[in-house]
């Protein structure tokens, strides 16, 4: 498949699991909250199918993949953050971004 769709997929994924971020951070009731979170869940997926079909054959001797891997572990569990009360709204949304930006960092440079 091109590369250029892969990335074109890949991004638009990933503002689709931040906006099912936002969804739930501003939903006024239960019904919405469930809805964002329904968006985030399947964006994450095919976050994740997408960024692992760009790899193709993951380089087992770089080791920036695996932490993006584990920043889209954290980004899954941001929801429950909000939802539990652990970490106000606001916070989860700049720990959010502030993982965002190491991802595409990471995806960009590959500095390990």
């Amino acid at each position: 498949m091109d590369p250029f769709l892969l990335k074109t997929l890949h991004i638009a994924a990933a503002v689709g699991a931040f906006t099912g971020i936002g969804a739930i951070v501003a939903a006024t009731d239960d019904k919405n909250r469930k809805l964002g979170a329904a968006l985030h869940g399947a964006f994450l997926v095919i976050l994740l199918l997408i960024g692992f079909a760009m790899l193709k054959k993951p380089p087992m001797d770089q080791h920036w993949w695996q932490v993006k891997l584990a920043i889209w572990l954290v980004l899954g569990a941001s929801p429950a953050l909000v939802k539990r009360k652990v970490m106000p709204a606001g916070a989860v949304l700049v720990l959010c971004l502030v993982l965002a930006t190491a991802a595409a960092y990471l995806g960009l440079v590959k500095p390990f």
